[in-house]
């Protein structure tokens, strides 16, 4: 057996529940085992004590084995052997893994050269170069660094670091959240057959159920830390005998099934005209190897005139794959990062021409929700002092008045009770928590735009369905208006009242939901929606 665990139990320092309660299982070489549950059931805690990558003082009982070997007992020694040469980790952020600092190339040649000193420098990089084909990152990016990739290429790099060592078992903790349906498939077509064809263990941490439907032979699924099912892909999809497993296959099909919105006929101006809009970065390249002409710098078009009206009420989905301009489109919008040429008009005025100080008011009426929630929250504010930041910045109100509007929004989001979240920091909730608090954050100055960057790709089944619900009710209880950016395509089918599909900077596609759905035009949206994991069965 590869990996086996009997009675493993999990407590965080400073705690005194189990992260982890009495977990048993086995995974022989060759099993791909899904394991899925809401957020802070204790997914990612068991997927790193089968690396011991847990903070010091965490304690551990039962028993962890990895082919006869314990994991607890290993030394400082084994253990650097162990981890990468036996077991890989795909983190849920790639930027925990990757450092700014370093080249693509220079994280491949390390992880490699680390583990295989006697490897040849030529050697090592047809390796990488090799790796990171597979998860179709070409060779002319392995110069950059990672804030020159988009979060979803950033991912391909960390799980081509994963397999780059040629481990037993990987470890894929939520691997394809920020990445679209076609490269989410062709990544993991790519792990499950390297799983079979080397005969390597893949733990796949998931909260997507169709997705773990459709890839894992077995299926675990925990629940405040316990392991409440397990067993075939088709007995716990088809079959479920817990209540909760239950529960997050009907929040899966309430998603897939609901019905599609009715399209809006505008009557009026639009509320944002985007015009020709352009954003391209020059790719810069070593003095030298110019002068030599070995190189020329290159041209990235992220967004490639594109032109788009959104009108008042309107949630307006905008779909592609990862890398395709979705986000550079949002932020120029935003005027977080200038185009390099068009217009955009909110109100009908052109907010690419105004100045610093007319901007920053204009941001009151435009706000973003980020598809991480902790990582755009300040770490050093509780939940009440970030909620009410966006108020004290634009001087809207005294210090009671600005208390006033953040408890009101705080019970609006449901942060209640209000004196159990106020005083808490991002990092003591959940993401579904911490999502309710970037929420109330942009909508605390009475915006009438609110741009959503994957605001709910992180979050398990039954946290999205009660996001999105909250979503749309605040929608019409304050007027709003979305451009809804997603890669999850029943997300936008449940959503929106158009979607605009876009590849390589431009947009191809634009219709409304039920159009793009039924009656798709374009061969690339054809294939989006082929590639788009189903769950077919109904719970019993």
């Amino acid at each position: 057996m590869l990996l086996t665990l009997k009675d493993f139990s999990v407590i965080y320092p400073n705690t005194s529940t189990y992260a982890v309660d009495a977990v048993s299982l086995d995974l022989a070489a060759g099993d791909i085992l899904g394991l899925v549950g809401e957020s802070g059931c204790g997914k990612s805690t068991l997927g790193r004590a089968a690396l011991r990558l847990l903070p010091r003082g965490t304690q551990i009982e039962g028993e962890a084995w990895f082919e006869e070997r314990s994991i607890p007992a290993m030394s400082a020694r084994d253990l650097r052997h162990f981890r990468g040469e036996a077991v890989s980790l795909v983190f849920q952020d790639p930027m925990t893994r990757l450092d700014p600092l370093m080249t693509i190339g220079d994280h491949c040649l390390e992880t490699l050269l680390a583990h295989e000193p006697k490897l040849s420098r030529p050697v090592a990089k047809a390796r990488s170069l090799a790796a990171l084909e597979s998860v179709n990152i070409p060779a002319d990016r392995w110069s950059q660094y990672p804030h020159e990739f988009s979060g979803g290429m950033r991912q391909r790099v960390a799980i081509a670091l994963a397999l780059v060592l040629n481990p037993k078992l990987i470890v894929a903790d939520e691997p394809t959240t920020s990445l679209d349906v076609t490269i989410s498939a062709q990544i993991l077509d790519e792990l499950t057959r390297l799983c079979r064809e080397r005969h390597m263990g893949l733990i796949l941490i998931s909260h997507d159920l169709a997705l773990v439907a459709e890839y894992c032979d077995r299926v675990a699924v925990m629940y405040q830390g316990k392991l409440v099912e397990l067993g075939t892909s088709q007995q716990v999809l088809r079959q479920p005998q817990h209540d909760y497993t239950r529960s997050l296959l009907q929040s899966a099909l309430d998603l897939q099934q609901a019905d599609i919105r009715d399209e809006r006929v505008p009557t009026e101006a639009p509320l944002l005209e985007v015009r020709n809009l352009q954003k391209h970065y020059v790719l810069t390249v070593n003095p030298l190897a110019r002068l030599l002409g070995q190189q020329t710098s290159g041209v990235i078009k992220a967004v490639d005139d594109v032109s788009f009206n959104l009108y008042h009420g309107e949630i307006l989905g905008l779909v592609g794959e990862s890398g395709c301009g979705k986000s550079t489109l949002s932020r120029t919008i935003l005027q977080i990062i200038p185009p390099s040429s068009g217009d955009i008009r909110f109100l009908g005025q052109d907010i690419t021409r105004l100045s610093r100080q007319n901007l920053q008011r204009q941001r009151r009426d435009m706000q973003m929700i980020f598809q991480d929630p902790h990582a755009c929250l300040n770490p050093m504010m509780t939940v009440e002092q970030g909620i009410g930041d966006p108020l004290r910045i634009h001087q809207l109100g005294t210090a009671a008045e600005i208390a006033d509007q953040v408890h009101a929004m705080m019970d609006r989001v449901g942060l209640t009770p209000i004196e159990n979240y106020a005083h808490r920091f991002p990092g003591d909730l959940s993401g579904g928590q911490q999502q309710r608090v970037a929420i109330a954050r942009a909508l605390i100055t009475r915006p009438k735009l609110i741009i959503c960057d994957e605001p709910v790709s992180m979050l398990d089944a039954s946290i999205q369905a009660q996001v999105l619900s909250l979503m749309l009710t605040l929608k019409e209880d304050f007027d709003l208006t979305y451009l809804f950016i997603t890669h999850d395509l029943w997300v936008a089918r449940y959503l929106c009242d158009r979607i605009a599909v876009m590849q390589a900077g431009k947009i191809l596609e634009m219709g409304s939901t039920e159009a793009i759905f039924n009656q798709p035009q374009h061969p690339y949206t054809k294939v989006l929606l082929g590639a788009a994991p189903l769950l077919a069965t109904q719970p019993t």
